[in-house]
């Protein structure tokens, strides 16, 4: 018996979906290599159907699935870039306006919520339930019961998130004191005033995430790409345009004038009005990708589709709910540490979320509707009795394509933003208000965060890979064990290191997690197959290596050269820096054989060259 499945876009032509689906999505091999023309869906990533007397050795296949993913997290990289260099640009905004100041932590403070709330109530179940199951529903029922479930989820989203919004309006200040103990009334008075501002993005947020993770799933991936970038930008507009005029003192010591500039703490409402701005615009970047007009409000909240996803997000939602108990715990501790701890603490995360968005997350969002139809094969051949080598086959080797990327990438990129720490936030950071010293402290907390990077990326994977199974509950119970041990060295280590502690306990907790998803995942799977992953750790950490050695003798004598005297010459030392470093891990990379970063080369000139 078969279906018609049709692709996101109106105008593409229907495909057939039958039962027993026997590959992914049920494409044919010509209609697959059709869809590939599109640069918003990763698509190849099909095998032939098995009775197919023209099927491609599974090699082929695969090659194709590369091809596919690839390409999406090409798209995907370049948002994420677009998104860093813009996020960038808003703390270098905030940094430059208002320095390491009450009103930046105030700010903070009040950012915390409705971030908290989104990543507790709809973020998490875009990767761990929506995606999956979403995928799942338009490749087994078509496009038609999709749209039916995208109405249902709209409305729930809708009505939940409305009411949260209006209660966390009546109870900020409850809400503030409990994250801000440690802060002056102060403080806590100006977050409460800017938790109120900010608390209807929370809606925008929520239905942005509802209808990105639709495109994922139907995999168009462009749109949801930049939305992070088009987020950004909002901020940085209302943040710069709305930011009040600086208060200009003058204090007379022995006859000698000391001016001053400053804006009052109350002008940071300028960001909270971009946090408006941007969650609007991100949310109208989706609308061109979605026909809007077959949305419905209704109540069918008891859709199956919607059982399944609260009962994949439970474990989720669980372990969130820990983290933001340990991350409102690591807030109150940071308070503790001095004036200005948790603002360096989000400095240094904006810093190395750069490479991790740019490497990590768009690696595994590429991947993840790919693994999840691949899961979909490989349990529907196990249950109708089929041989599912291939089925599994094709998920190890999927995923381990995806590990070896982020291996290949990350590493480097880890140490070399470990080794230029101080000359790159010199350069993004150390203007205006922004102090040498502030410079010193973030870079240590940054380089404390960086020793647990890779494991990041690697695990960020790992967990996917659970999610596109359906089981949610594993990488759940994984986490709250990670998050004890972050809980525990983070208080044994707070008398001697201070806020450092909170950095070395992140990283743990990342080294923790990564190793026990690893061995689950092994065990669970009878090994992850031939992926050759020891062999490129060992060649991308000699690449990398040599890479950050060179750095550290060079950066010396090209600060000697070119100065640090004006933003020119500081982006004149960083550039000339990173081109070393680069330069150095090409060579030895190529020279060491590194087979992931020459099939990268060769996907870039063979675009280059079109």
């Amino acid at each position: 018996m078969c279906r018609t499945l049709v692709t996101p876009r109106a105008e593409a032509r229907p495909y057939l979906l039958c039962k027993p689906v026997l590959s992914l999505g049920g494409l044919s091999r010509n209609e697959g290599a059709s869809l590939s023309q599109s640069p918003d869906i990763a698509v190849n990533d099909l095998a032939p159907n098995a009775d197919d007397s023209t099927a491609q050795p599974q090699s082929e296949t695969q090659a194709q699935t590369n091809a596919g993913v690839a390409r999406a997290t090409g798209v995907l990289a370049l948002g994420n870039i677009a998104s860093r260099v813009l996020g960038l640009a808003r703390e270098v905004a905030l940094t430059n306006l208002f320095g390491a100041s009450r009103a930046v932590d105030a700010f903070n403070y009040a950012i915390l919520v409705p971030k908290t709330l989104y990543d507790l109530l709809i973020a998490g179940h875009i990767n761990s339930a929506i995606i999956p199951v979403l995928s799942e529903v338009v490749t087994k029922e078509g496009e038609q019961a999709l749209w039916k479930l995208l109405s249902v989820l709209f409305s729930l989203v809708t009505a939940v998130v409305s009411l949260i919004m209006l209660l966390l309006m009546i109870f900020a200040p409850a809400v503030i004191s409990v994250i801000s103990s440690g802060s002056d009334g102060a403080t806590q008075a100006l977050a409460t005033d800017l938790l109120r501002l900010i608390s209807p993005a929370l809606l925008f947020l929520s239905l942005f995430a509802v209808f990105s993770g639709t495109l994922y799933a139907l995999r168009s991936f462009s749109l949801p790409a930049f939305a992070g970038a088009v987020f950004n930008g909002g901020v940085v507009i209302g943040t710069v345009l709305l930011a009040p005029a600086p208060i200009v003192t003058a204090a007379i010591n022995g006859g000698n004038v000391t001016w001053g500039f400053a804006r009052p703490d109350w002008g940071i409402q300028s960001a909270a009005f971009g946090w408006l701005i941007g969650a609007v615009a991100q949310l109208a970047l989706q609308l061109p990708g979605l026909n809007l007009t077959r949305l419905r409000f209704t109540f069918n909240w008891g859709h199956p589709a919607i059982v399944r996803i609260g009962r994949l997000y439970a474990p989720v939602l669980a372990s969130l709910v820990i983290d933001t108990f340990v991350r409102t715990f690591s807030y109150n501790l940071a308070s503790q540490t001095g004036v200005g701890s948790v603002s360096y603490m989000n400095w240094a995360t904006t810093l190395i979320q750069f490479p991790q968005g740019l490497v990590a997350t768009a690696i595994s969002i590429a991947i993840l509707p790919t693994l999840s139809r691949q899961a979909v094969i490989w349990q529907g051949l196990r249950n109708t009795g089929g041989d599912h080598a291939e089925g599994e086959k094709a998920f190890k080797d999927t995923l381990g394509l995806g590990l070896r990327l982020s291996i290949t990438l990350m590493i480097p990129a880890a140490v070399g933003l470990f080794v230029l720490a101080i000359p790159i936030i010199r350069l993004l950071f150390e203007h205006g208000a922004f102090t040498a010293a502030d410079s010193v402290i973030t870079a240590h907390a940054l380089r404390l965060y960086l020793i647990g990077l890779p494991f990041a990326a690697v695990d960020l994977l790992l967990v996917y890979a659970f999610y596109a199974q359906q089981d949610t509950l594993t990488p759940a119970l994984i986490g709250l064990v990670s998050l004890v041990v972050y809980t525990l060295v983070a208080v044994a280590l707070l008398p001697t290191y201070g806020l450092f502690s909170l950095m070395i306990a992140d990283s743990t907790k990342h080294v923790v997690h990564a190793t026990l998803s690893a061995i689950v995942l092994a065990v669970r799977m009878g090994g992850l197959g031939k992926q050759n992953l020891l062999l490129t750790v060992i060649k991308a950490g000699t690449a990398a290596a040599a890479m950050g050695a060179a750095a550290v003798i060079t950066e010396p004598y090209l600060e000697q050269i070119i100065g640090t005297a004006g933003l020119l010459r500081e982006a004149a030392l960083v550039g000339a820096s990173a081109a070393v470093s680069v330069g150095v891990f090409a060579a030895a990379a190529w020279l060491l054989k590194l087979s992931e970063f020459r099939w990268i080369v060769g996907l870039i000139g063979s675009r280059m060259r079109r």
